[in-house]
């Protein structure tokens, strides 16, 4: 058994999140473990680019309402307690609603090979973001 400290938070890098979001690591996998998890706070209106994983991603919101929106325009809005999945390569995007904080526990696999697990594309549109908000 290993108690692991706490970790800083950081602010998430401007070229993959559009508004103000902050990352609190909490374990990264040592072989044969692949997990990555981290503490994600999404400020009203904030939200990443558009991105996909390779070994997919899990998303549980611990705080607020959110977003998740697929390429085919599928839209999620979900709220504390619920899990979204997000199978392996699928395009996606999350965030928090309007007018509300959103904080999720992000869980993703690395990729058996080593590289990086996160494939990030570009920013989200307002006027997607403000469509996704109508549903």
């Amino acid at each position: 058994m290993e108690l692991l400290p706490v970790r800083p938070t950081v602010k998430t890098p401007a070229q993959a999140f559009t508004g103000d979001v902050y990352m609190t690591p909490i374990y990264n996998g040592t072989g044969p473990s692949r997990l990555t998890v981290a503490l994600v706070r999404f400020t009203p209106g904030a939200r990443t680019n558009w991105h996909s994983h390779a070994v997919g991603q899990t998303l549980h919101v611990t705080e607020g309402v959110g977003l998740v929106g697929t390429r085919d325009g599928s839209v999620l809005r979900i709220h504390a307690g619920e899990t979204v999945v997000c199978p392996p390569g699928e395009d996606h995007w999350h965030g928090a609603a309007t007018g509300t904080f959103m904080s999720h526990l992000a869980m993703l696999e690395a990729r058996p090979d080593g590289g990086d697990p996160t494939t990030w594309l570009e920013p989200v549109t307002g006027e997607d973001y403000e469509q996704a908000n109508q549903r």
